[in-house]
């Protein structure tokens, strides 16, 4: 008897020469008689919940009985809780296809493994009628009838309206047809809309474009912060959905944008001036706070630089203010300051401003870019030297080269797939298999730079190893970067809750999770 791993044995039935059999055992913990058929179902483990014991994703059984049905056979399972189990693979030496309205023995149910299908409704958009110059409104929804009462209200609003209803074909329609604005839903069958708003602002080609979150959830701030023109949350009323729609037509007129750099340093704030300026924009400045509220509240703004060092109040004075401005509060405001940040002003200003830059070597690129986000401004329309930059910001190596990153997750396949990519990218890269492991890797190991954190892990899964990770002050600031095979309601809440500082649905996207690397390591 193997008392560690798999012992595998082959031999031919004596009673059914045609029928080969393979029975693998184990010495493990066994399956409760209850269980026993229960775990060839798809995501379903004798062991279940996100803080299991023991690994696994809970597909492979069912992916293995399919598999064997299909080649005629079948899988059997005698375990005995606390000894072990074994499975035998009864396959026909000679496979004869069944006709196609025979039904498969009681003795090998057939397994239907989950599949997430679009939702089969068709609306009548207007993607065949698209001209130059029409102004093209893309809505990503994948409920019917309320993308039809988007696509009604586009239409009145004078554009020619297209229906996604899952986000890869979303992303495809928008580098297709360079809609004029897009509304996007969170929930989508295929993706999370956060991944959407992330791939659609991370594309020079289409990060431009104004996105109007409409979604059963409230995370506005989350929403504008990374990027969104605007939140609402459904169900809305007509009017609010009226109003909605015209602050997007009256936003996609061509006009100038306008920012406004609030800074008392006048070499600081003519550097800024030059970095930013260009003829798509008009540029303002102001030297104190209070000059800066005035100028807000007088005129109108699209964004705007602050310096938390004014001679008249702070930063976050002045940021206080604007909060308690309705007419102010979504205006969004870039921090870009010297001063140290300790956890608490850091986590203050997060709930206030939009982003924060931090002056250091890479700080000219990470404020054009951050200011080109909620300008909206057209990347491949700025100069030579600018769009330059801010290639090498998202698409250069340099960041990511020779920074170290964590990997925590409890599958090897997925630990080898992740740093083969990433050591393709020169990153130097560590890994833990469960959540105690990471942690001890982290403590020990100072130099880690990011971590990417599996949710579904056994003994302890990410959620508590995220909030282990931020109970010490020393890493409040470590990116840590969900990756979960769940794109579930409250999913990406849970994770943010946690400590991550951000959520990627598996199956990884490797363009998108090295545009978030770059973005957090710059951070």
């Amino acid at each position: 008897m193997v008392t560690e791993g798999w012992s595998l044995g082959h031999r031919v039935l004596s009673n059914t020469p045609k029928v080969v059999s393979f029975a693998i055992s184990d010495t493990g913990i066994g399956i409760a008689p209850e269980k026993q058929r229960l775990i060839f179902e798809a995501f379903q483990q004798a062991d279940a919940g996100t803080s299991r014991k023991y690994g696994g994703t809970g597909l492979g059984l069912a992916i293995s009985r399919e598999l064997s049905t299909l080649l005629g056979g079948e899988i059997r399972l005698n375990s005995t809780p606390g000894e072990g189990s074994t499975f035998t693979l009864y396959l026909p030496i000679a496979y004869n296809e069944p006709p196609s309205e025979a039904k498969p023995a009681a003795a090998a149910p057939q397994v239907v493994l989950p599949v997430i299908r679009e939702k089969e409704f068709n609306v009548a958009d207007d993607r065949d009628q698209v001209q130059a110059g029409d102004n093209v409104l893309l809505i990503i929804e994948d409920d019917p009838h309320y993308a039809r009462v988007l696509l009604g209200l586009a239409r009145e609003k004078g554009f020619k309206g297209i229906v996604a209803t899952r986000g890869n074909a979303a992303l495809e329609l928008a580098r297709q047809f360079q809609p004029a604005a897009i509304t996007l839903d969170i929930f989508l069958p295929d993706m999370l809309g956060w991944t959407v708003l992330n791939n659609l602002k991370l594309n020079p080609t289409t990060r431009h474009i104004p996105v109007q979150i409409v979604s059963v959830e409230e995370e506005r701030r989350h929403g504008l912060a990374h990027g969104a023109f605007s939140y609402m949350v459904k169900p809305a009323t007509t009017e609010g959905l009226e109003q909605c729609f015209e602050r997007i037509k009256n936003f996609v007129v061509p006009r100038v944008k306008r920012l406004l750099i609030v800074e008392d340093n006048e070499i600081e704030r003519q550097s800024i001036v030059e970095l930013l300026g260009h003829d798509d924009i008009e540029i303002a400045t102001a030297t104190t706070g209070a000059a800066a509220f005035n100028m807000l509240l007088d005129h109108p703004f699209d964004c705007c630089v602050l310096d938390l060092r004014l001679p008249d109040m702070t930063g976050f004075e002045l940021l206080e203010k604007l909060q308690s401005e309705p007419a102010l509060r979504d205006i969004p405001i870039v921090v870009f300051t010297g001063k140290h940040l300790n956890a608490d002003e850091e986590s203050r200003l997060r709930t206030m401003a939009k982003s924060i830059v931090l002056k250091d070597v890479q700080s000219p690129e990470r404020l054009l870019d951050e200011t080109a986000l909620f300008l909206h401004r057209v990347v491949t329309n700025l100069p030579a030297t600018k769009q330059q930059m801010l290639e090498k910001l998202h698409a250069s190596n340099d960041v990511l080269r020779r920074r170290k990153v964590l990997i925590v997750d409890d599958d090897a396949r997925n630990i080898f797939a992740l740093t083969t990519m990433l050591e393709n990218q020169e990153m130097d890269v560590v890994s833990a298999t469960n959540g105690r492991q990471a942690i001890e890797l982290i403590q020990n190991k100072p130099d880690i730079n990011v971590v990417l954190m599996d949710i579904m892990m056994p003994e302890m899964d990410g959620y508590q190893t995220m909030r282990e990770i931020r109970k010490d002050p020393q890493f409040g600031a470590l990116p840590i970067l969900a990756l979960t095979a769940k794109a579930m309601k409250g999913d990406r809440e849970k994770c943010l809750e946690a400590g991550a500082s951000d959520y990627i649905a598996k199956p990884v996207n490797t363009n998108e999770l090295l545009s978030l690397l770059r973005v957090w390591l710059y951070r």
